[in-house]
């Protein structure tokens, strides 16, 4: 069963009420990163390719930076601090707006026990301004069961 959305708020720091949603909470993003070289999967290893972060723009001063991203996949980095409490699992999805404009959000599992700003795929395929801190994500909860918690190598990263 799906949590709802101020239970899953206490385990996203931070959040506003307008991110706080019936059954999730509203995730925003802080940057954007284009892989610069090939990683690699191997069956006891894996290398994370290198990856540079991609310019915003900076319209005046008053405006947040702005990213215009063309065609082509891009690491997003949330800016929430996430925790999966023990006895749940996590999933994110792309909110509607973003699939509206032809991006796609694609995510992984995320384990009980896991802490970190983690990140997702975004693929565009039609060009899209997307503004920093736009609300791109909606995490949600669910009760599962699990032995044990995740103690992965991703455990605390982008704090």
């Amino acid at each position: 069963m799906y949590r709802d959305g101020a239970f899953v708020s206490e385990h996203v720091d931070p959040t506003t009420r307008a991110q706080i949603q019936p059954n999730g909470v509203d995730l925003t993003f802080e940057s954007v990163f284009e892989p610069i070289e090939p990683g690699r999967i191997t069956r006891n290893d894996k290398k994370i390719a290198e990856r540079r972060r991609v310019d915003a723009e900076t319209f005046d001063r008053k405006s947040p930076e702005t990213y215009s991203l063309s065609p082509g996949g891009y690491i997003v980095r949330y800016d929430e601090l996430i925790h999966v409490p023990e006895g749940h699992v996590g999933f994110v999805y792309p909110r509607s707006s973003l699939m509206r404009n032809g991006c796609m959000l694609n995510t992984a599992v995320w384990d009980a026990g896991y802490e970190g700003r983690g990140e997702g795929l975004l693929q565009v395929h039609h060009e899209i301004e997307l503004e920093r801190g736009a609300r791109i994500a909606q995490f949600v909860l669910s009760e599962a069961d699990h032995e044990g918690t995740y103690d992965g190598s991703y455990q605390g990263e982008n704090r």
